[in-house]
């Protein structure tokens, strides 16, 4: 085996030792004359890592960064103005949104505009700020029949003013369905009044004979009827009747203008029968118009039902949004950072989340959602972070561990100092991005706008194209259609046209081509927000179901990012007597060598001695004096020549095979790319060495064995030395030709530039900021959520994996295909359900087959495709892993411990 010595490297400049060192330090410290001149001072501050270890953290003074989950910087306030959010009510299909955004796209400072009907929401982007346009924009909808209200703080909205605007949408969606719901008692109140005459015929054809009294005969006079008729018009129908006649006024016919018009059309055809009897049309034709709103507001009430259930994914996150937070208030005397939870002469103080300020101590006791981001500065508990991560298993948290606003806490009380409130808090966030993306439209959703937008004007013209066809020429081309009872009962050719034409207005379905991509798009991006998936929009969703090529980076992607001791020989002492005098020469370093082998020696609770003096050299080791004795810690050469005495080639020798005999004797030894420290000591040369590992992730063979099931083809390019590139690629499975090492971030980027000419979708998985070009070259780039501050990753990310775990590749591709699945079926059942239903209404089928639909048939087919788009929808929800599981109990988590 060839030697491996990666350089031990630091960011601290070389320095000399402190004024109490050893006097003899300097005397028996051998520094080569080339090493010992001063550098020039630009070349002291740039050092290269050596490829393989991650970029140095400070170790004792970093704190994770808890706004850095989910990595989506909040808008400068420039960008905020030029983004508005309009709160839009009165959209009842996608006829409507085509005019709201028609009416917006108007507007000379507009941009770009993105209507989502079931969020009753549009975003407009400005081509350049401007404070009063969102007013602007709202009056306008306004004035059109859409009363809107331009949303407060925009992108920077706090946590409370989203849970505002979705507790208030949801409190309007729940009053709209139990008005609904009367409108719906009502109406078929009615119906059974005007029809229930007919209840008798049907249960004489089954031999059951009943006399008529005053009542039934009260119901068969056909005056009742059109009283009835009348009342179901002008009470349950009278909002789809107005709005139906305000919006054809304006230009904008939607869907309550098509079913207006037929119910409208029903009732005058059967008022001038009944006014004009020498006509010889059937009266009873009055029972159609109370029947067809009766299914109309009945399907109406079951669609409001399933797209209210659409956004429970959404409510659910809102839920998670502490309004309120308990702020301790301790004398300035008192010790802030004490063990306790509670000094003597604390009180708690109830205060709204956006009054938390960062360095507020909060109070959060078990059973609550902790409001703020923060870190644990008093006590210990379980957290529920499913939210978060989408992991079901509580996480233990203590002192100086963070904690999430929006998570829960379940076991004891915590006391939390906040570290990031208001809009830059995790939720808040979450929930920023999650409603940007469900604003986002998905290319496909255009094709069904520009479908949905001059639908009803289509739709009336076919109407009056089906009376005039059948008045003037199908009844004389076909005349046994007269026999049909759709003619009444003298076969007369203007009731049948009539009729025809009311069947056409009411049996087309523009809702459902609305409904088709949003309804989907709304609970496969809530979903994934639950589950730890951030999927930035309708658009990511469509491009990542479409990914055949998956690129990889291995260092914090395919590994774990966090160098590990993976094992430790020594030519003399024992193993923890190495360990012991490398974390005393290391324990001031910086590097990720130094993190590993001090996280070893405090791991193991070794007794770590002070050193009296240190001497870093930048790239190549350090050198302390420890125990009275000089110890260095660093690369082979450079240790090899510190001292007098200096290790043999057969001790060396010996000493690899003792690293390798451990190494090979680890299970997961072929899952490392190792790094060396040497540790030599005065008066004896080397004396040990410590292998230190970037460990795979355990999920790292089984997503890429999982993505090249599903056909997916797998690269990993890095920066790394090529035999650690080669070792992980080989371990995980990726093909040989798919292994590319030592390359620049520019270098990646071109890489995925060359694959998507080849016809290549790509999908770049990453973390750090050396992945921002490539996560930005990709069809869609990948993040993994670090605790680091790399927030570039996370920004140039169209995904972001807040559970850190790569198999959340594999959900995420999952969850974007069997979305896409749900739209394109619902696109399919509605411009199926169209192009069937509308001909047949027409009376296609009427000369060969003697079939007619009834105007109160017509809306009941209309109602049922409206609900099949929605409830289609919601069977997203229980789409493979992404059902429900049951969480674990803190008792039960305590007992495994």
């Amino acid at each position: 085996m060839a030697t491996v010595t990666a350089a031990v490297c630091s960011l601290l400049p070389v320095r000399s030792p402190i004024p109490n060192a050893n006097p003899l330090f300097a005397q028996r410290l051998r520094l080569p004359h080339s090493r010992r001149r001063s550098a020039p001072a630009s070349q002291q501050r740039l050092h290269l890592t050596p490829r393989g270890i991650p970029a140095p953290t400070p170790r004792a003074t970093a704190e994770p960064s808890a706004s850095s989950a989910v990595d989506a910087a909040p808008a400068t306030s420039e960008g905020a103005s030029a983004t508005v959010l309009l709160d839009v009510s009165g959209m009842m299909c996608g006829g409507c949104a085509a005019r709201v955004r028609s009416v917006l796209a108007a507007d000379a400072r507009v941009e770009n505009v993105a209507v989502n009907l079931l969020a009753e929401s549009a975003a407009v982007r400005l081509r350049s700020p401007a404070p009063a346009a969102g007013e602007d924009l709202a009056a306008r909808l306004t004035q059109c029949g859409f009363p809107s209200t331009a949303r407060r703080g925009g992108a920077a909205a706090g946590a409370t003013e989203s849970a505002r605007k979705w507790r208030e949408m949801a409190a309007r969606k729940s009053e709209l369905l139990t008005r609904s719901r009367g409108r719906v008692a009502f109406a078929w109140t009615l119906v059974a009044l005007c029809c229930g005459s007919h209840a008798t015929h049907l249960l004489h054809s089954i031999g059951i004979h009943i006399g008529h009294g005053t009542f039934l005969d009260l119901l068969h006079n056909s005056y009742v009827k059109c009283g009835i008729a009348m009342v179901a018009l002008f009470g349950p129908g009278r909002d789809i009747l107005f709005d139906g006649l305000r919006a054809f006024k304006q230009g904008a016919p939607n869907m309550n203008s098509l079913v207006g018009f037929g119910s409208a059309a029903a009732f005058a055809i059967s008022a001038v029968s009944l006014l004009n009897p020498e006509l010889g049309w059937n009266s009873t034709f009055f029972d159609e118009p109370v029947m067809l709103l009766g299914f109309v507001l009945l399907g109406r009430s079951l669609e409001e039902s399933a797209r209210f259930k659409a956004s429970s994914d959404m409510n659910e996150l809102i839920s998670l949004l502490s309004p309120q937070s308990r702020l301790i208030v301790t004398s300035s005397s008192d010790d802030v950072s004490s063990d306790g939870i509670l000094n003597s002469d604390a009180i708690t103080v109830e205060v709204s989340v956006d009054d938390v300020r960062v360095g507020d101590s909060i109070l959060v006791l078990p059973g609550e959602t902790i409001p703020v981001d923060g870190n644990v500065i008093a006590g210990s508990s379980f957290v529920d972070e499913s939210m978060l991560t989408g992991e079901s298993l509580p996480v233990a948290k203590e002192i100086g561990r963070p904690v999430f606003s929006g998570t829960v806490n379940w076991d004891g009380p915590l006391k939390i100092k906040a570290t990031t409130t208001g809009p830059s808090s995790t939720i808040a966030k979450i929930i920023r991005m999650v409603e940007d993306a469900q604003a986002r439209e998905a290319p496909v959703q255009r094709l069904a706008d520009s479908i949905a937008g001059p639908f009803a004007y289509t739709v009336m013209t076919l109407s009056a194209a089906t009376f005039t066809f059948w008045y003037y020429m199908g009844t004389h081309i076909f005349p046994e259609v007269l026999l049909n009872d759709i003619s009444g009962p003298d076969g007369d050719s203007l009731l049948l046209s009539l009729k025809l034409a009311v069947d056409v207005l009411v049996v087309s379905c523009p809702c459902a081509l609305g409904l088709a991509t949003p309804t989907a798009i709304l609970i496969g991006t809530s979903l994934g927000a639950k589950r730890g998936l951030l999927i930035r929009g309708g658009d990511v969703l469509e491009r990542l179901a479409g990914i055949d090529s998956v690129v990889l980076d291995k260092t914090g992607t395919l590994t774990k990012g966090k160098p590990v001791v993976t094992s430790i020989a020594s030519l003399a002492y024992g193993e923890m007597e190495i360990l012991r005098l490398a974390a005393a020469v290391e324990k001031t370093a910086l590097h990720p060598i130094a993190n590993a082998i001090m996280k070893k020696a405090e791991l193991l609770k070794l007794d770590i001695p002070t050193t009296s003096g240190q001497l870093t050299e930048p790239g190549f080791g350090c050198l302390a004096e420890v125990d009275g004795s000089l110890v260095a810690v660093g690369t082979l050469d450079w240790v090899n020549n510190r001292f007098e005495t200096r290790a043999s080639p057969a001790e060396l020798r010996d000493l690899r095979n003792r690293l390798e005999f451990v190494s090979s004797s680890e299970a997961s030894s072929s899952n490392q790319s190792k790094s060396i420290a040497y540790i030599g000591r005065e008066g004896e040369g080397i004396i040990g060495a410590i292998a230190i590992s970037d460990v795979l992730r355990d999920d790292a063979k089984s997503t890429v064995d999982r993505l090249q099931q599903e056909g997916i083809t797998t690269y990993i390019l890095s920066g790394d030395m090529k035999e650690a590139v080669e070792g992980i690629g080989k371990t995980v499975g990726i093909r040989s030709e798919n292994r590319k090492s030592s390359l620049s971030p520019q270098e990646k980027a071109g890489i995925i530039s060359t694959l998507q000419d080849e016809g290549h979708r790509v999908a770049m998985v990453g973390d750090g900021i050396n992945d921002a070009p490539s996560l930005a070259a990709a069809n869609v780039g990948i993040a993994m959520r670090t605790h680091s501050k790399e927030n570039a990753a996370s920004d140039a990310a169209s995904v972001v994996l807040l559970g850190n775990r790569l198999s959340q590749v594999v959900d995420a591709l999952s969850l974007s295909k069997a979305t896409m699945a749900k739209v394109h079926q619902n696109l399919a059942w509605a411009v199926a359900y169209n192009i069937v239903a509308i001909p047949v209404a027409a009376g296609a089928l009427l000369p060969q087959f003697d079939f007619a639909m009834t105007p109160s048939l017509s809306g009941g087919l209309m109602a049922l495709s409206s609900i099949f788009v929605v409830s289609n929808s919601l069977l997203l929800q229980l789409h493979g892993s992404f059902q429900k599981t049951e969480k674990p109990r803190p008792d039960d988590l305590k007992a495994e411990v």
